[in-house]
């Protein structure tokens, strides 16, 4: 295998660097900020513009996060395709994840949590699921994972991609023309598409005021995704019961934002799916083959559409 080079601005890159290593044995890894102009692949966590000067002739680049916006931001070599890893794990997680923060917010878990502190023992009335449908706004790989765990509580289920899509169980909806009606048909929001100049600030107070009432909002995409003013705003005004932010637009978050400070936001440090080294490794080995094949490998981004 041809060397590759690596760029990891992460906490732990010294292991992922280990393991790549291990993994990719017949690879002679060279690990920035040491360069070698000659390689053809590179694996990349946040790269600098400087470390894709230095490497002009890059084929493949691997990104190891699931968003690939940064990315974009930067000029690669002209010949270097962005790869996305299609799950590295991530699926199963992300839907633990989502599937926690909708029953946690359905059966009032949250509400007991501050009950108990408080050592009072009360017992709230039961809530009908079909009173909660759960819409899912992008349902690639990580979007259809999740649709398919939620349904499992019988939740009602709706989906809303770009273009149209088909799923047992799911209501679908795709295009501008049918965000409106997906909108509408949601209590509880996922959003789950990428990050791209179309669906930034998407989670608008114009998009969050057509939630039925009692809306609820998940974020495990992108911070910049939400209009955070907007949704403090529908908080207060009531239309709005809570969210679960797992990622906001600066990261870490401020101590003194006002997100913490209301006790109906649930905020964790950008943890709802990570990437796992092992199985990321062994995607990259195989379109890396397909490439020397001759092969287009899956999960080449469209640099126009951002995903």
């Amino acid at each position: 295998m041809k060397p590759i080079a690596l760029f990891c601005q992460h906490p732990q890159a010294q292991v992922w660097q280990e393991d790549i290593a291990a993994l990719m044995s017949q690879a002679q890894l060279v690990a920035w900020p040491q360069v070698n102009p000659a390689v053809r692949y590179a694996i990349v966590w946040s790269p600098t513009q400087a470390f894709f000067d230095a490497h002009p002739h890059l084929e493949l680049v691997f990104n190891m996060g699931a968003g690939v916006d940064a990315l974009l931001k930067l000029r690669l070599p002209p010949k270097a395709r962005l790869v996305r890893i299609e799950d590295g794990g991530m699926a199963v997680q992300m839907a633990e994840y989502v599937s926690h923060a909708v029953i946690r917010h359905f059966r009032e878990l949250d509400v007991y949590a501050q009950t108990s502190a408080a050592a009072q023992w009360t017992q709230r009335r039961p809530r009908l699921r079909t009173e909660f449908p759960v819409g899912i706004m992008g349902l690639g790989v990580l979007g259809s994972r999740v649709a398919e765990a939620v349904r499992q509580f019988d939740f009602p289920v709706v989906g809303w991609s770009r273009n149209p899509r088909e799923m047992e169980g799911v209501q679908c909806f795709h295009g501008e023309a049918q965000f409106g009606d997906f909108l509408a048909a949601t209590r509880i929001l996922v959003c789950m598409v990428p990050l791209t100049p179309q669906t930034r600030g998407i989670l608008n107070h114009a998009h969050l005021s057509q939630l039925q009432a009692g809306g609820y909002v998940i974020n495990v995409a992108r911070g910049d995704h939400l209009v955070e003013e907007d949704l403090l705003a529908l908080l207060a005004s009531g239309h709005l019961a809570g969210a679960t932010l797992d990622v906001t637009r600066t990261e870490p978050l401020p101590a003194d934002h006002p997100l913490w400070q209301d006790p109906r936001v649930t905020i964790t440090p950008h943890i709802s799916a990570q990437t796992m080294v092992s199985v990321s490794i062994a995607q990259m080995v195989e379109k890396i083959a397909a490439a020397q094949r001759g092969e287009t490998p899956d999960g080449v981004v469209d640099p126009v559409r951002g995903y």
